[in-house]
């Protein structure tokens, strides 16, 4: 699902209009700008993502009712899960991700790069 039929989605659900969500949703789908397939989802697609969409968007974002009549507040971190779980079937958390992954040696800082001096320098005051 794209993240226009997310916000459409989450409009059903607690109100509003579409464009009240298209930014937590697009934050959400914002990895596959870096991957293009679906390990993007390894990015932002699980509970540490939600939370990070409650940092950057706030704890609530209000909509106004269906009826017209006043406004309701909609937790961002549940439009997020919520988002998820249509991609998903269920909420992972980031460790559901990286359980399968192999370790390779440079992770642990076993494995040294010898950079040139002058990529070290680039951008330095000279």
């Amino acid at each position: 699902m794209n993240s226009w039929n997310h916000a459409v989605s989450a409009a059903r659900k607690w109100g509003g209009e579409a464009d009240h969500y298209i930014a937590v949703e697009e934050f959400i789908d914002s990895s596959k700008e870096i991957l293009g397939d679906v390990r993007h989802r390894s990015m932002y697609h699980h509970t540490a993502g939600a939370w990070l969409c409650q940092r950057i968007f706030g704890r609530t974002i209000t909509v106004p009712k269906a009826n017209g009549h006043g406004w309701v507040e909609v937790p961002v971190r549940l439009i997020a899960e919520r988002h998820v779980i249509e991609d998903l079937g269920w909420l992972p958390s980031p460790a559901d991700y990286i359980a399968g992954m192999p370790i390779a040696a440079w992770m642990s800082g076993s494995q040294r790069k010898e950079l040139p001096l002058s990529h070290l320098l680039k951008g330095a005051a000279k």
